[in-house]
């Protein structure tokens, strides 16, 4: 990326790092066997119970949770501000210093929708424009907006998600000029164009999960102090009992993965072996950002595919192999987005918005990590870190619900393993 939202988002050097690198992979390594040791032994049945559990909020929550002028005000924000950004796309300068769409969809939406729906739940789903625009054209045709002409395939689940993902993530860390209003406004009305269009056959249960975002945001809700039991209630949960009710359908892992990719190769992409690859690539420098990002996405799969496989040879077979276990990569997932983009979203995010006010970016005071050097190394070690052990508590209250008993731990080797690789690439991704 370049312009305003071109920051790198590892830690820097290794030196930058408050404890020796060795200190931080012992760690890691350590926090995850103890873990699953601990586990082996006080944790010898399932203790999630997903969405039945739960305390109910107040009736008074309740209520002004679901309070229509609410729910059509947050709408009505959402539109405002997708037209606002397409014409700052269509009148503004093509330069993202002075022009702050791109900040907007890079920064406020990709990177703002992580926090936004860890603590409030799926907030997409209120804001999405898209959604109101379907919901606003069913009003003119005098026809209920879930009410479809074909009945969506159970067997799409979440694939056109992971395609939409895929998709922007390519526009943002391999096209080749992600901050050009032109690409950036071309992609956003074709985007449009075929959630619109995928609804209007569907109906509204379309953006649940092909739409990107909605599906994006609606999987981090999942780890969410508030969510929705199975009878309507807004409850407060634990985030763990919120990530167990993860439903598990095809194209889940599909979407995992690409979060878990992407964000691998946004770190690979600050390193300056894989700048000099670009830079001297016979294929390009756009085509080899997109082979890079492509591999470091069927590398995450292959792993988790192979310790998928590996884990019901050892354990035996289990209903939806590669989805049953999908939901322990949510947290993973996490863990290496806020490493990696929070230091973007506390900088950037401030400066998009005052520029989106008028402000002349030249009078904005330059951009100040709101951390020191160490503590965003920290902040990062640990968000990766504490990713892969709830991801390591998820799979393991899976394991004993799904293995006979005398079997679980020997099906959460292969996992264990899993997790460790991950974990340990994650971190020299960080100090690289």
């Amino acid at each position: 990326m370049s312009g305003s939202t071109g920051l790198a988002h590892g830690v820097g050097a290794g030196h930058d790092l408050p404890i020796p690198a060795f200190h931080a992979y012992a760690g890691a390594f350590a926090a995850l066997l103890v873990s699953f040791l601990a586990l082996g032994l006080l944790w010898p049945r399932s203790r999630f119970r997903g969405d039945r559990a739960g305390r109910p909020l107040p009736a008074r929550l309740q209520r002004w949770a679901r309070a229509p002028a609410l729910r059509a005000g947050l709408r009505a924000l959402g539109l405002a501000a997708a037209a606002t950004v397409l014409l700052h796309l269509l009148l503004g300068p093509d330069d993202p210093e002075r022009n702050p769409a791109p900040g907007a969809v890079y920064v406020l939406l990709w990177v703002g929708l992580l926090p936004a729906s860890l603590l409030l739940g799926p907030v997409w789903r209120l804001l999405n424009p898209l959604r109101t625009l379907h919901a606003l054209g069913c009003r003119v045709v005098h026809r209920p907006p879930a009410e479809p002409f074909r009945r969506l395939p159970q067997r799409l689940g979440y694939r056109p998600a992971a395609a939409g993902l895929l998709a922007f993530t390519w526009l943002e860390l391999a096209s080749p000029a992600p901050a050009s209003t032109t690409a950036l406004l071309a992609f956003l009305l074709v985007y449009a164009s075929v959630h619109l269009a995928g609804a209007a056959v569907f109906g509204s249960d379309w953006f649940d999960r092909c739409d990107a975002f909605e599906a994006y945001s609606g999987l981090l809700a999942r780890l969410a102090p508030i969510g929705r039991r199975t009878d309507g209630q807004l409850v407060v949960r634990s985030p763990l009992h919120g990530l167990d009710g993860t439903p598990p359908a095809p194209g889940l892992v599909a979407v995992m993965c690409v979060l878990l990719g992407s964000t691998a190769y946004d770190g690979v992409s600050d390193t300056p072996s894989w700048i000099t690859t670009l830079q001297t690539s016979p294929l390009g420098r756009t085509t080899t950002a997109t082979l890079g990002l492509l591999a470091c996405t069927a590398a995450v799969a292959a792993l988790y595919v192979v310790g998928a496989g590996a884990a019901r040879l050892m354990a035996g077979p289990v209903r939806r192999p590669l989805t049953t276990f999908a939901h322990s990569l949510l947290p993973i997932a996490i863990g290496y987005l806020v490493a990696h983009y929070c230091s973007l979203l506390a900088v950037e995010g401030p400066r998009t918005v005052l520029t989106a006010m008028g402000s002349d970016p030249a009078d904005l005071p330059g951009p100040e990590p709101p951390l020191s050097p160490g503590g965003l190394a920290t902040l990062q070690v640990v968000s990766v870190v504490t990713g892969h052990v709830l991801g390591v508590v998820a799979a393991h209250d899976r394991s004993v619900r799904v293995h006979p008993p005398d079997r679980a731990p020997a099906g959460e080797v292969p996992l264990l393993v899993l997790m460790i690789v991950y974990t340990l690439a994650g971190i020299g991704l960080l100090i690289s």
